[in-house]
């Protein structure tokens, strides 16, 4: 708890879970290793149980800790990641194989954040926030859909882009320029409307990025796209 200040406003939830992130990451605890008990957490950070039980929770929904009953809570095993490096746009990637780049905006709409979205962008349930479901080809053939979320606050005229011109990625780097992201990735079966937009069968596999993204201190996007398993891998490089 050194790294805070005394009158941080740091959630303690918030807290305990850097607590726990950050001893998986120093390698103090890995995979498959037993976590301090919520009891124990409790004396150590002399909080409720439900504070202790929320960041636990938390936690084991996003698949960083496990629990087994009766026996306790321990490091999730990790799944297998590609290593990201750059946001980049995927019209340039596109442009850059010499290929034909389009999009094909499925739908733009003004909605609201329920529980998990409102989680994720830290703001209340039922905050407004904007949705966009978009088609990117690759010389006519469909590669991508892409599902994103955006905070008005930090892209208020999102919703009027023209997003065959200009793709949801070059105009949030213009109004919101990163601060950081986060990301997962995950091999998932096509629901039927992506296999419908990407025209593929029903159940193919796709692999699925998923991404936070935050600029001055807020959390700007939450994107999922989607890709056709035969025809897309991730790479990267560091260093």
């Amino acid at each position: 708890m050194d790294q805070y200040p005394p009158h941080d406003s740091t959630p303690i939830f918030q807290r305990i879970k850097d607590y726990l992130l950050g001893e998986i990451a120093a390698g103090h605890w890995k995979e498959g290793d037993l976590v301090p008990s919520e009891q124990a957490l409790v004396r150590q950070f002399g909080v409720s149980r439900m504070t202790v039980n929320r960041a636990v929770r938390e936690l084991t929904a996003e698949q960083v800790l496990v629990r087994r009953q009766g026996s306790g809570t321990f490091v999730a095993p990790q799944k297998y990641q590609a290593t990201l490096v750059e946001i980049r746009n995927i019209a340039d990637e596109v442009r850059a194989r010499g290929h034909v780049h389009a999009s094909r905006p499925r739908l733009l709409e003004r909605g609201q954040a329920g529980e998990a979205l409102a989680r994720q962008f830290e703001l209340a349930a039922g905050a407004p926030l904007f949705h966009s479901v978009i088609v990117h080809e690759e010389n006519g053939q469909p590669i991508q859909v892409e599902d994103r979320w955006v905070n008005p606050a930090c892209a208020p005229a999102y919703l009027e882009q023209d997003f065959t011109r200009i793709t949801p990625n070059e105009h949030l780097t213009a109004a919101a320029p990163l601060q950081g992201a986060t990301y997962s990735i995950e091999a998932l079966p096509a629901p039927r409307e992506v296999a419908e937009m990407l025209g593929i069968g029903i159940g193919v596999p796709c692999l699925v990025l998923k991404r936070r993204t935050t600029s001055n201190g807020r959390v700007a996007s939450v994107v999922t796209m989607w890709h056709p398993g035969q025809l897309y891998k991730f790479t990267g490089s560091v260093g």
